[in-house]
Protein backbone atom coordinates (compact mmCIF):
# COMPACT_ATOMS: atom_id res chain seq x y z
CA UNK A 1 0.00 0.00 0.00
CA UNK A 2 1.56 3.52 -1.08
CA UNK A 3 2.32 6.05 1.83
CA UNK A 4 -0.82 8.43 1.51
CA UNK A 5 1.58 11.70 1.75
CA UNK A 6 3.83 10.61 -1.29
CA UNK A 7 -0.54 9.47 -3.09
CA UNK A 8 -1.11 13.11 -1.80
CA UNK A 9 2.47 14.68 -3.20
CA UNK A 10 1.84 13.16 -6.46
CA UNK A 11 -1.75 14.33 -6.95
CA UNK A 12 -0.27 18.03 -6.21
CA UNK A 13 2.27 17.78 -8.22
CA UNK A 14 -0.24 16.90 -11.30
CA UNK A 15 -2.35 19.64 -10.27
CA UNK A 16 0.69 21.97 -10.64
CA UNK A 17 1.53 20.78 -13.48
CA UNK A 18 -1.36 21.10 -15.52
CA UNK A 19 -2.08 24.62 -14.30
CA UNK A 20 -1.99 27.33 -17.11
CA UNK A 21 0.35 30.28 -17.06
CA UNK A 22 -0.44 32.66 -14.64
CA UNK A 23 -3.01 29.95 -12.56
CA UNK A 24 -2.19 28.73 -9.02
CA UNK A 25 -3.94 26.48 -6.93
CA UNK A 26 -5.77 28.72 -5.06
CA UNK A 27 -7.45 29.54 -8.55
CA UNK A 28 -8.98 25.63 -8.42
CA UNK A 29 -8.60 25.07 -4.88
CA UNK A 30 -11.41 25.97 -2.72
CA UNK A 31 -10.31 24.79 0.82
CA UNK A 32 -13.67 25.34 2.53
CA UNK A 33 -14.97 23.01 0.26
CA UNK A 34 -12.17 20.80 -0.06
CA UNK A 35 -13.01 20.55 4.21
CA UNK A 36 -16.63 19.40 3.27
CA UNK A 37 -16.22 16.71 1.27
CA UNK A 38 -13.34 15.32 3.21
CA UNK A 39 -14.09 15.48 6.45
CA UNK A 40 -10.88 17.26 7.36
CA UNK A 41 -10.43 20.40 9.48
CA UNK A 42 -10.19 23.09 7.11
CA UNK A 43 -6.73 24.85 9.02
CA UNK A 44 -5.61 20.58 8.41
CA UNK A 45 -6.35 20.72 4.70
CA UNK A 46 -4.60 24.26 4.27
CA UNK A 47 -1.34 22.51 6.20
CA UNK A 48 -1.54 18.95 3.65
CA UNK A 49 -1.43 21.61 0.93
CA UNK A 50 1.78 23.43 2.00
CA UNK A 51 3.21 20.20 2.75
CA UNK A 52 2.96 19.94 6.22
CA UNK A 53 1.84 16.70 8.16
CA UNK A 54 -1.32 16.74 9.80
CA UNK A 55 -1.38 16.33 13.50
CA UNK A 56 -2.10 12.90 15.01
CA UNK A 57 -5.44 11.81 16.19
CA UNK A 58 -7.02 8.95 17.62
CA UNK A 59 -9.09 6.72 15.65
CA UNK A 60 -11.87 7.03 17.57
CA UNK A 61 -12.22 11.05 18.23
CA UNK A 62 -11.64 11.43 14.45
CA UNK A 63 -14.73 8.75 13.94
CA UNK A 64 -17.00 10.72 16.07
CA UNK A 65 -16.04 14.07 14.69
CA UNK A 66 -16.70 12.69 11.06
CA UNK A 67 -19.93 12.15 12.44
CA UNK A 68 -21.18 14.84 13.67
CA UNK A 69 -19.20 16.78 10.19
CA UNK A 70 -21.82 14.59 8.27
CA UNK A 71 -24.83 15.68 10.48
CA UNK A 72 -23.82 19.22 10.04
CA UNK A 73 -22.68 19.08 6.30
CA UNK A 74 -25.10 16.50 4.57
CA UNK A 75 -28.51 17.17 5.80
CA UNK A 76 -31.58 16.54 4.42
CA UNK A 77 -33.61 18.37 1.56
CA UNK A 78 -35.59 21.44 4.28
CA UNK A 79 -32.40 21.96 5.38
CA UNK A 80 -32.62 19.96 8.51
CA UNK A 81 -30.08 17.98 9.88
CA UNK A 82 -30.80 13.48 10.18
CA UNK A 83 -31.54 12.54 13.73
CA UNK A 84 -29.55 10.23 15.80
CA UNK A 85 -32.80 8.31 15.64
CA UNK A 86 -33.14 7.84 11.55
CA UNK A 87 -29.01 7.40 11.51
CA UNK A 88 -29.39 4.50 13.98
CA UNK A 89 -32.28 2.49 13.11
CA UNK A 90 -31.09 2.03 9.28
CA UNK A 91 -28.36 -0.44 11.03
CA UNK A 92 -30.59 -1.80 13.58
CA UNK A 93 -28.96 0.32 16.64
CA UNK A 94 -30.52 2.76 19.21
CA UNK A 95 -30.51 6.31 18.74
CA UNK A 96 -29.34 6.38 22.50
CA UNK A 97 -26.40 4.26 21.42
CA UNK A 98 -25.60 6.37 18.31
CA UNK A 99 -26.17 9.84 20.69
CA UNK A 100 -23.78 8.34 23.62
CA UNK A 101 -21.20 7.61 21.72
CA UNK A 102 -20.63 10.74 19.78
CA UNK A 103 -21.47 13.01 22.54
CA UNK A 104 -19.45 11.27 24.94
CA UNK A 105 -16.17 10.72 22.60
CA UNK A 106 -16.12 14.61 21.68
CA UNK A 107 -12.98 14.66 24.22
CA UNK A 108 -10.78 11.62 23.60
CA UNK A 109 -9.42 10.09 26.21
CA UNK A 110 -6.03 10.54 27.51
CA UNK A 111 -3.44 8.12 25.76
CA UNK A 112 0.19 7.64 26.84
CA UNK A 113 0.70 6.29 22.91
CA UNK A 114 -2.43 8.47 20.60
CA UNK A 115 -0.20 7.41 17.88
CA UNK A 116 0.42 3.89 18.82
CA UNK A 117 3.10 2.15 19.85
CA UNK A 118 4.91 2.17 16.39
CA UNK A 119 4.82 5.81 16.08
CA UNK A 120 2.12 5.78 13.65
CA UNK A 121 -1.58 6.94 13.64
CA UNK A 122 -3.73 4.69 14.49
CA UNK A 123 -6.19 3.52 11.19
CA UNK A 124 -8.84 0.34 12.38
CA UNK A 125 -11.55 0.55 14.61
CA UNK A 126 -13.06 -2.63 15.94
CA UNK A 127 -15.87 -4.50 17.66
CA UNK A 128 -18.85 -2.21 17.95
CA UNK A 129 -17.40 0.98 16.19
CA UNK A 130 -16.44 -0.70 13.61
CA UNK A 131 -19.99 -1.71 13.11
CA UNK A 132 -21.31 1.51 13.64
CA UNK A 133 -18.79 3.07 11.40
CA UNK A 134 -19.84 0.74 8.24
CA UNK A 135 -23.92 1.97 9.65
CA UNK A 136 -23.05 5.25 8.95
CA UNK A 137 -21.17 5.28 6.12
CA UNK A 138 -23.50 3.04 4.67
CA UNK A 139 -26.40 5.71 5.45
CA UNK A 140 -24.84 8.69 4.18
CA UNK A 141 -22.84 6.98 0.93
CA UNK A 142 -24.78 3.85 0.37
CA UNK A 143 -21.99 1.65 1.41
CA UNK A 144 -19.14 1.36 3.61
CA UNK A 145 -15.92 2.96 2.12
CA UNK A 146 -13.90 4.10 4.94
CA UNK A 147 -14.55 7.80 5.25
CA UNK A 148 -15.03 8.04 9.00
CA UNK A 149 -11.62 6.78 9.28
CA UNK A 150 -9.30 7.75 6.39
CA UNK A 151 -6.36 9.14 7.38
CA UNK A 152 -6.19 13.00 6.37
CA UNK A 153 -3.45 12.69 3.67
CA UNK A 154 -6.07 10.04 1.92
CA UNK A 155 -9.24 11.51 2.51
CA UNK A 156 -7.95 15.10 1.27
CA UNK A 157 -6.47 13.30 -2.00
CA UNK A 158 -10.02 11.39 -2.76
CA UNK A 159 -11.25 15.06 -2.50
CA UNK A 160 -9.05 16.63 -5.18
CA UNK A 161 -9.71 14.05 -7.93
CA UNK A 162 -12.32 15.81 -9.32
CA UNK A 163 -10.53 19.11 -9.57
CA UNK A 164 -7.32 17.13 -10.95
CA UNK A 165 -9.90 15.27 -13.34
CA UNK A 166 -11.64 18.63 -14.59
CA UNK A 167 -7.70 19.95 -15.18
CA UNK A 168 -7.16 16.99 -17.55
CA UNK A 169 -10.27 17.43 -19.44
CA UNK A 170 -9.82 21.25 -19.64
CA UNK A 171 -5.96 20.50 -20.63
CA UNK A 172 -7.54 18.08 -23.45
CA UNK A 173 -4.75 15.73 -25.18
CA UNK A 174 -2.42 18.80 -26.46
CA UNK A 175 -1.61 19.76 -23.07
CA UNK A 176 1.87 19.76 -23.15
CA UNK A 177 2.75 22.98 -25.19
CA UNK A 178 0.02 24.42 -22.35
CA UNK A 179 1.39 23.05 -19.41
CA UNK A 180 5.38 23.08 -20.48
CA UNK A 181 6.78 26.22 -17.72
CA UNK A 182 4.38 24.58 -15.03
CA UNK A 183 5.86 21.47 -15.77
CA UNK A 184 9.33 22.86 -15.75
CA UNK A 185 8.95 24.79 -12.45
CA UNK A 186 7.41 21.68 -11.01
CA UNK A 187 10.93 19.43 -12.03
CA UNK A 188 12.61 22.30 -11.20
CA UNK A 189 11.51 21.74 -7.25
CA UNK A 190 11.97 18.12 -6.98
CA UNK A 191 14.52 16.55 -4.37
CA UNK A 192 17.46 15.44 -6.50
CA UNK A 193 16.76 11.38 -5.31
CA UNK A 194 13.64 12.02 -7.64
CA UNK A 195 15.01 14.19 -10.63
CA UNK A 196 17.78 11.49 -10.85
CA UNK A 197 14.91 8.55 -11.28
CA UNK A 198 13.20 11.01 -13.49
CA UNK A 199 16.10 11.51 -15.90
CA UNK A 200 16.93 7.69 -15.66
CA UNK A 201 13.56 6.93 -17.15
CA UNK A 202 13.74 10.29 -19.79
CA UNK A 203 17.42 8.65 -20.67
CA UNK A 204 16.19 4.66 -21.09
CA UNK A 205 13.12 5.98 -22.92
CA UNK A 206 15.15 7.75 -25.42
CA UNK A 207 17.28 4.94 -25.98
CA UNK A 208 14.21 2.23 -26.88
CA UNK A 209 13.30 5.12 -29.57
CA UNK A 210 16.29 4.94 -30.99
CA UNK A 211 16.43 1.36 -30.73
CA UNK A 212 13.22 1.14 -32.69
CA UNK A 213 14.24 3.62 -34.99
CA UNK A 214 17.27 1.64 -36.13
CA UNK A 215 15.52 -1.80 -36.29
CA UNK A 216 12.87 0.64 -38.59
CA UNK A 217 15.45 1.63 -40.97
Amino acid sequence: MRDPRQSLAETLRHIDFLLGDGQSRDDVLDVQELSVTSGVPQDVVEMLLNGRQAPAEDITARIIRRITHLRETRRRPDGSRHSYDEIASSFGATRASLSNLVNGRRRPRSNPHPTGETGQRQTRSGGPLASTQAGVERFFFGEPNGWLSAEPESALNEALQPVLAGLRTAAGPDSYSGSRAPALRTAATLPDDEWELVERFINTLVRQVREERDQGS
